[in-house]
């Protein structure tokens, strides 16, 4: 992983959105204007209407009588879409109201309080707008590693204000709980041995990324998160404030996605689409802004230990179904996914075997 190499912030590395807009703005700076993000978005129309996120219900799946239909909509939810819905989750609706209060105060605190928590230079974790290239998203994020806990930053986690910290933890408590049992459904779904994929992610790496997408001016100018797939096993997103503005890439247009309330957004991230041997699709999304409301998000980032192989499950492989991906471990791949830029799905693309994919297409799989 990237470390710090420096106690000394790097101030041109790091900006911050919320203290951009804190006096009105008419125009949005020339840094923050994404030319290139125009793709079409989904319109619509009476007779053409949204297409919706497919919901999976976690009480069907852990109940005995309504397991075996709930896993066949979940296998073709997560190689159609690479999106859901999680319904039913069991993570209770008080811990969410508490938690969304507490992101609320920690971003309303004042920057000099939020300036120990920056990113450092030479590292990706911190609070900030981090600068990748000469255009800047319009949001402030706080990313962090959470486990496994020896890795964990001293100057964040454990430095976040009382409450928030002993909260968070139970939070993330819940959702480790949660990622597990998934990634066992996955692995039914998949018809793989649930030790091949445990040993994987058992007390793997995982992370939290807080954004406050602040009112934009000019929302049509600019991308509170630019085009991406998570280079994730999965990654379950909470939607903290209710307000709208993820969309993700299907057809080649993007579709806007209509939250259920109390819901939580699941999706396939590339390390899980590298095990499923290309069964199952990790998906580009991004986040949008509008000129009103701020919008609060939460991803919880679930991938498998440093000391993994990150690879296609080998009960998965035959001589009729070849890897479609190469092997490396996930030490590595974690530190040439920070090492690059952030563009839609081309570290996926850098993982494929050359040629593979057209080898097995060619012999009829």
């Amino acid at each position: 992983m990237a470390s710090s190499k420096s106690d000394s912030l790097d101030v041109h590395s790091v900006i911050s959105v919320m203290e951009l807009v804190k006096e009105p703005i008419i125009s949005v700076p020339k840094e923050y204007v994404h030319m290139d993000q125009q793709n079409p978005t989904f319109s619509v129309r009476t007779d053409h209407p949204l297409p919706t996120l497919p919901t999976i219900d976690f009480k069907l799946l852990v109940s005995v009588d309504t397991t075996d239909l709930e896993l066949e909509k979940l296998h073709s939810t997560c190689k159609e879409w690479g999106f859901f819905q999680l319904v039913n989750h069991g993570v209770s609706s008080s811990l969410l109201e508490q938690l969304k209060h507490e992101i609320e105060e920690f971003y309303n605190l004042p920057l000099e309080d939020k300036r120990k928590y920056m990113v450092r230079p030479d590292d990706f974790q911190g609070y900030g707008n981090t600068k990748l290239d000469e255009i800047l998203d319009w949001g402030d994020r706080f990313y962090m590693i959470t486990n496994p806990i020896h890795h964990r930053k001293p100057h964040l986690f454990p430095e976040l204000p009382p409450s928030f910290r002993n909260l968070l933890e139970c939070y993330l408590l819940e959702l480790q709980r949660l990622a597990m049992k998934l990634l066992g459904f996955i692995a039914e779904a998949l018809k793989v041995d649930l030790k091949e994929i445990g040993e994987i992610f058992d007390d793997g790496l995982q992370s939290v990324r807080m954004t406050c997408y602040p009112p934009c001016p000019q929302p049509e100018l600019v991308v509170g998160f630019r085009p991406h797939s998570d280079a994730t096993g999965i990654t379950i997103l909470n939607q903290v404030n209710g307000v709208d503005g993820l969309q993700i890439k299907r057809d080649g247009v993007w579709i806007p996605v209509k939250f259920i309330p109390d819901a939580l957004v699941v999706n396939v991230g590339d390390i899980l689409e590298i095990l499923s041997n290309g069964v199952y699709k990790s998906i580009e999304h991004r986040a949008t802004t509008n000129s009103k409301e701020e919008r609060l998000s939460m991803a919880f980032f679930v991938s498998p230990k440093f000391e993994a192989e990150v690879g296609p499950l080998t009960s998965l492989i035959s001589p009729q179904n070849p890897p479609l991906f190469r092997r490396i471990g996930m030490e590595k791949y974690v530190k040439d996914f920070f090492s690059r830029k952030l563009h839609g799905k081309s570290f996926l693309e850098d993982m494929k075997i050359e040629g593979a994919e057209e080898a097995t297409l060619l012999d009829g799989n």
